[in-house]
């Protein structure tokens, strides 16, 4: 049984899904019906519902596309590092640009809203597979010394996944940013083959 062919979006919706992203980022969505998007973005709720059939369905679709979207401007930042250890760090530092955008509120509903929250997770291990396949390069090319690739994605996974969710920055009281880098600084050190690990790591960034 043939699967039933979905439809690329048309030029109206793409533009829809851009206007709804932009409005998700500064001021969050879980306390926005889809009557007040409608009114915000001057259209009919019927024209929501042909993007997608409930807030709950919406808000995934819109926070899907904010990371595929991000996902993507990352990964031509990466194509151009000269290594692995630079590789690690234009992928750190990108997530943290990328993230830079969004408001808090936006950050609190998607880690609240339990099909967002979801979307936040496979991207957290989508990102620990990246940064695996770094260590792996890095390990056979030398420049990092040998360890459980796996096992150090992991821990970085779960490492983003509370810097996205806001809870590590909260807590350690800095910003994305600061957080992605002193990330980059603590795989980048650990990682080191010798010598003053964190002090290459800082090196690499340029500080």
């Amino acid at each position: 049984m043939s699967r039933p062919t979905r439809r690329a979006p048309t030029a109206r919706q793409t533009a829809l899904l851009e206007e709804l992203l932009a409005v998700f980022l500064a001021e969050g969505f879980a306390e926005t019906t889809l009557d007040d998007f409608a009114a915000r973005l001057h259209c009919s709720k019927s024209t929501l519902y042909a993007l997608a059939p409930s807030k709950e369905q919406l808000a995934r679709k819109v926070v899907g596309h904010f990371f595929r979207v991000a996902t993507e401007r990352v990964e031509k930042r990466v194509a151009g590092a000269a290594d692995a250890a630079e590789r690690i760090t234009r992928y750190l530092s990108g997530a943290a640009e990328e993230l830079g955008v969004a408001s808090a509120k936006f950050v609190a509903d998607v880690s609240e809203f339990p099909a967002t929250r979801e979307v936040y997770r496979r991207n957290a291990e989508a990102a620990a597979a990246r940064i695996g396949a770094f260590i792996r390069e890095g390990v056979a090319d030398g420049v990092f010394r040998e360890v459980h690739a796996r096992l150090v994605a992991e821990m970085a996974g779960w490492l983003i996944e509370g810097i996205q969710a806001g809870v590590l920055g909260a807590r350690a009281g800095v910003s994305d940013a600061e957080a992605f880098a002193g990330l980059a600084d603590l795989i980048l050190g650990g990682l080191a083959p010798g010598g003053n690990a964190m002090g290459q790591a800082e090196s690499r960034r340029g500080l």
